[in-house]
Parts: C-alpha cells; sequence; structure tokens
C-alpha cells in the first residue's frame, strides 16, 4: 500500500531534500556513500526506477496521486508519498513542479572508465561543459543519434541534476556514462591514452582550418572513435585538440562561425554515429 502523507508543515526535516538543500548538498548526503538526486516528471522518474536507482520518497501534487504519478507510486512499495494541492506545493518548492512530481533517488556507484568503453564503438567525450541545460541536450543527442557511452570531465556539471536529468528526458539514465579521475587518468593526456589502449581514435571537435570534414570517408571507416566537444565559449583545450588523432570541423554558412555545443553534438552524433 502507497504510504500517502498530507503535507501540513512545510518544516518537516523529510521536506529538506526538495526544499531547503542544494544539489550539491544531495550530492554529499550520505557521505562517504553516495548521495540523493531529485528526479522530476513521471518520465525521467520511470526511466530512473528502469536503470535500478532505489527511490527514497516522493513529493507529488494530489491530483496526480490517481493520475500520472500511479504507475510510479506503484513502483515504489511503501516509501514516504508526500502530497499537497498545487498552491501549497507551489509555495513549498519556490516554482512550480513540471507535471506535478518529484523523486528523491539513491546514487549509484559510478561505473570505472574501462566498463563503459567495453563493447563500444562509439561514444562521446565532454571537456569541462557546465551548464546543466548543455549537458541533459548533449546526452539526449547521444541517446538518440548511436552514441554507445558518454565520458565527462570533472569540471562538467552533474548530469543527475534535476535540470540536466529533466532536459534529458531520462536518457542520462539510458545512456552508460562516468567521469574521466585520478583513478583511471586524468583529462586529457593520461585520458586519451587510455582511449587508445581501448583502440578509440579521438575527433576533437574545433573551429580550426587544419581539420578533416565531418564527412570524411577515413573518419566514418574508423571502427571505435571518441567525439570530443569543449565547454561552452572556449571550446576545447589546445593541448585536448593537439592530444587527438582528429580536429574536426563542422562547415558553417551565412558568416555563422560556431553552433551551441549542445547543437554541435547533434550535427556530430548524426553524421559520426553509428547507423
Amino acid at each position: 500500500m502507497p504510504n500517502i502523507i498530507e503535507i501540513t508543515d512545510f518544516q518537516t526535516p523529510e521536506l529538506d531534500i526538495y526544499a531547503r538543500l542544494s544539489e550539491v548538498q544531495l550530492l554529499h548526503y550520505y557521505e562517504p556513500q553516495n548521495g540523493l538526486f531529485i528526479a522530476e516528471s513521471p518520465k525521467v522518474i520511470s526511466r530512473a526506477l528502469d536503470a535500478g536507482y532505489m527511490p527514497v520518497s516522493i513529493l507529488v501534487e494530489q491530483k496526480h496521486v490517481e493520475g500520472e504519478a500511479k504507475d510510479i507510486i506503484a513502483r515504489c512499495g511503501e516509501i514516504p508519498i508526500y502530497t499537497a494541492d498545487f498552491e501549497i506545493l507551489k509555495q513549498l518548492t519556490g516554482f512550480p513542479l513540471t507535471r506535478g512530481m518529484l523523486c528523491a533517488m539513491l546514487r549509484s556507484e559510478l561505473p570505472s572508465v574501462e566498463k563503459v568503453c567495453a563493447n563500444a564503438h562509439r561514444i562521446a567525450i565532454l571537456e569541462n561543459v557546465m551548464n546543466p541545460t548543455n549537458i541533459g541536450a548533449i546526452f539526449r543527442s547521444a541517446a538518440a543519434l548511436n552514441m554507445d557511452a558518454v565520458l565527462l570531465t570533472p569540471a562538467c556539471s552533474d548530469p543527475l541534476y534535476r535540470r540536466a536529468a529533466r532536459v534529458s528526458m531520462g536518457t542520462v539514465f539510458q545512456i552508460p556514462w562516468t567521469y574521466f579521475d585520478r583513478k583511471s587518468g586524468e583529462w586529457p593526456r593520461q585520458g586519451i591514452s587510455l582511449l587508445k589502449e581501448f583502440g578509440f581514435k579521438t575527433a576533437a571537435m574545433a573551429l580550426s582550418d587544419n581539420s578533416v570534414s565531418i564527412d570524411s570517408p577515413k573518419l566514418l571507416a574508423e571502427e571505435k572513435l571518441a567525439i570530443v566537444l569543449g565547454t561552452e565559449g572556449d571550446g576545447l583545450a589546445l593541448s585536448t585538440i593537439a592530444d587527438c588523432d582528429y580536429t574536426v570541423k563542422i562547415p558553417m554558412s551565412h558568416g555563422v562561425d560556431s553552433l551551441n555545443v549542445a547543437a554541435a553534438s547533434a550535427v556530430a552524433f548524426w553524421q559520426l554515429g553509428n547507423h
């Protein structure tokens, strides 16, 4: 039976994770064990459950308990289901809920770079992409356009941040991903060396005239290819470009010099993915 709890006290500690803790605080909530993240909307929560993430509690608009949220609630056992009318929830969270539902979930241990790359032929690498919206959009494109996995440098925004996961439409729970770190080899030099050990060629997406065409037959013929995308504004570090096997530039027209990193990722994944 669902454990439905109607909200009467905004200050109840059980609601801190939804109303008063930052995403960084949630990340470290159970330290040294893995922390929490907040999934938003039935589709995103459903995909997180499908991926094996464990729910801790749910915050849901009253009218959705027997509506859009019903199937999700049925999958979550006897965890607390906090509920109230929309106007009350709006006061609690500070802004309207998307699709009327939030779910606090336990983080899982991240896999190793080696495990993420195993059996992969096309992977995306994100270097210092810091905007959660861009992270979410890139994951959605990666999942839709034939990428097998995503690797991130430590300065990237967390794919499990609420906005990133929502923008991704839950695809952050469908495509394997992890971070480079000291254990797996720091980026770029050690990280690129590790990818080469795994048999990958690396393609740096950069605004350089010393580049190959994105539809180069040689590039398309690579059995294993890692597509490397850089931070908003500055793009990839020069050292990263120098260490990659290819530099790839997307042709532009009408005097446009570049695309947003999320838009560029979609073009690159479509052209270079496994069709």
